[in-house]
Parts: structure tokens; C-alpha cells; sequence
């Protein structure tokens, strides 16, 4: 039996599904969640591994850019588009990824909404000296075309290294556009870092197997590893797990690194039913440009099933986020360790 294909669901896709382009084979690059797409043709490549799994699950193929090249036996295909992101930056490292990947000539189309910057495409391009015409715009998107090139950079070029202090100590930290807070440390982590040592003891005394949930550049777990805490960093963001890997070695740290990929984690997902004496998180709230609690939900629901009792989950959150009730609820009670109004740090305790 066949089922119909579902209609596009967001405004970019949307404006896909009007073109008369034959996208069989195509690569997806960088795209959102949504239902015409992954009931259609061609291969997700996205550094997001919840929009893989979610593919996978439907029996459909997906890439992470970070596996070298093309994997083996995999012809280059006919196409690709390329669903621009909200960092800029990012999207020029995808532009640059592609050109180093697919053979010269390869056509390439770009979409996005007008409020995402989509329209910055043609200088970027026009920098790397390709082409570029415009198929079509609605939705308040558009649509570019162009055919790839050797540009001669490098995509390894876009990683980047800074510098901070916290507690008296200096931490080396990797950035890649893509990862949160890229190149600088983020206001509510500084404030969750600066409230955990001035837990002192208290804090100490759960120092031990403790997670990191949402491990961006790394400077959490780096700060955890310095003090003796056995730390296992997670990320959906594939940019995430690599950076807080190359963190962790700048500073000779080892951490709990797991080989390959089993660092990638959708939440909870890749750690079964494994438990820990603290997590702490500075959890996301964006999906691209649209407000999204979901992960940091679960998050919080899930929480309680993977600490050992009388273990913390110590997070970090805008304080106009939602969440005192989803912690009521799933911990039975919570407390407020740090207020500086735009920043709130909250500690949970199983029981």
C-alpha cells in the first residue's frame, strides 16, 4: 500500500514543493524537521542528530558532515539544496563543505526565509567567486541557484579557539559556527559556573560521575574535569561533540570522551538508563529562529531517572522560561541558587 506524500509543512519547504525540479537523490543540507521531506527523496545531511534518527527511523538515509567524505560506495549525487541557517557563519562553512565535498559543477540551490538573511547569500557567494540566480521566492523566502566550485578553503578553517577565566583559572575552548555561544562564553553559563563554585563543599560532595547535558563548546565539562568530577558531555549538535572534544585535549583533560559518535545524544538518548550524582546544563530554547522547549523539557522529566538518589540536576535558564512548574512536577520541589534577573540558576534534588 502507498501512502500519500504529507504537504510541506514550514514556509521553506513550502516553496520547495512548487518547484518542478526532480530532487530525487538530492542531498537535504542543513534541513528542518518536516514531514514532505522525510516521506520524499534523497539524503538528510544535518549535524543535528535528532533530524538523522528521525530520517533513519523512517528508513530513510542520513549523513553527519563530520564523517569523512562521502561514505564508502556512496555515488556524489545529482544535486543539493542547502537550507541557509541562522548563523551566517554557519552557512558559509556549509558552502564550503560542499565545495570541498561534491565534484565541481554540482548544482547547488539555497533556501531560506528573508528574515534568516537568506537574501546575504549572493555576497557570500559572490566572495567565493560562484554564480548565483534566483529561481523563485513566497512565503517571505527564496530560493537561489548556483553550481559548486573549488574554492580553495579549507572548511577546517572555520574552527576557531579562545580563552576565558573563571574561579582564578584560565580554559582553552574550541568554537565552530553552529555551536552555542560560539566564540564567547555565554551570560548564563558564566552565572551557572560562578554559582557552582560558590557551592564550594556542597557541590564538591557530588563530584563523581556528573553529566553534562548540552556540552556546546565544552567549558562545562573542562571546568567540571578540572575539579575531579568523572564527566560525560553530551550534544545533539554534531559541531558540539567535536568541539568540547578538541576543548578537553587543549586543556589535558580527558573527561569521559566516548569513541565515535556515542557522544551524540538526542537528551537522554544514547545513555540508557545510565545514572549520575549531578547534571547540569544551561538547556536550549531556539530551534533555528522559533522559540522550542522541548528538549529542555524532557530534559527536566526525564531527569530524575538517570540521578542516582539524592542526585542534583543543576541547570541554567532565562528567567522568563516556564520552568518552576515542569520542575514541581517532576522533582516534587526545587530552589533557586542564583536570580541576577536575566539569569536563573535552579537546583533539583532526587529523593
Amino acid at each position: 500500500m502507498t501512502y500519500p506524500t504529507p504537504p510541506a509543512e514550514s514556509p521553506v519547504c513550502q516553496l520547495l514543493e512548487r518547484q518542478p525540479a526532480d530532487y530525487r537523490g538530492w542531498w537535504w543540507v542543513a534541513p528542518p524537521h518536516d514531514a514532505w521531506l522525510a516521506s520524499g527523496q534523497g539524503v538528510a545531511v544535518s549535524a543535528d542528530l535528532s533530524v538523522r534518527q528521525a530520517w533513519q527511523a523512517a528508513g530513510r538515509p542520513a549523513l553527519s558532515p563530520l564523517a569523512a567524505g562521502l561514505p564508502a560506495g556512496e555515488a556524489s549525487p545529482p544535486g543539493a539544496v542547502l537550507f541557509w541557517p541562522k548563523s551566517h557563519a554557519l552557512g558559509e562553512w556549509w558552502l564550503l563543505w560542499l565545495c570541498a565535498t561534491l565534484p565541481e559543477g554540482s548544482p547547488l540551490q539555497l533556501v531560506g526565509e528573508n528574515q534568516g538573511g537568506i537574501k546575504r547569500v549572493l555576497k557570500v557567494l559572490a566572495a567565493l567567486g560562484l554564480g548565483c540566480r534566483k529561481l523563485d521566492s513566497a512565503r517571505r523566502c527564496s530560493l537561489f541557484e548556483t553550481r559548486l566550485g573549488r574554492v580553495g578553503i579549507d572548511p577546517e578553517a572555520a574552527w576557531t579557539s579562545f580563552e576565558v577565566e573563571l574561579d582564578g583559572e584560565r580554559l582553552a575552548l574550541a568554537s565552530h559556527p553552529g555551536v552555542f555561544g560560539h566564540g564567547k562564553l555565554d551570560d548564563g553559563t558564566r552565572l551557572l559556573i560562578e554559582t557552582l563554585a560558590g557551592e564550594g563543599r556542597s557541590f564538591g560532595d557530588v563530584l563523581g560521575d556528573v553529566l553534562d547535558m548540552g556540552c556546546g563548546d565544552g567549558i562545562l565539562a573542562a571546568w567540571l574535569a578540572r575539579r575531579g568530577a568523572r564527566v560525560t558531555a553530551v550534544d545533539v549538535n554534531a559541531f558540539a561533540v567535536a568541539a568540547t572534544r578538541r576543548s578537553l585535549a587543549a586543556n589535558g583533560l580527558a573527561g569521559e570522551v566516548l569513541p565515535g559518535e556515542t557522544l551524540e545524544s538526542d537528551v537522554f538518548s544514547a545513555l540508557g538508563e545510565r545514572t549520575f550524582e549531578a547534571i547540569v546544563s544551561n538547556p536550549p530554547f531556539h530551534q533555528e529562529r522559533a522559540i522550542d522547549y522541548g528538549p529542555a523539557a524532557r530534559l527536566i522529566e526525564e531527569a530524575p531517572a538517570h540521578l542516582k538518589p539524592g542526585g542534583r540536576l543543576i541547570i541554567v535558564a532565562n528567567a522568563f522560561l516556564p520552568y518552576p512548574d515542569r520542575l514541581e512536577r517532576a522533582f516534587g520541589g526545587f530552589e533557586v541558587l542564583a536570580d541576577d534577573r536575566r539569569f536563573r540558576v535552579y537546583r533539583a534534588v532526587r529523593r
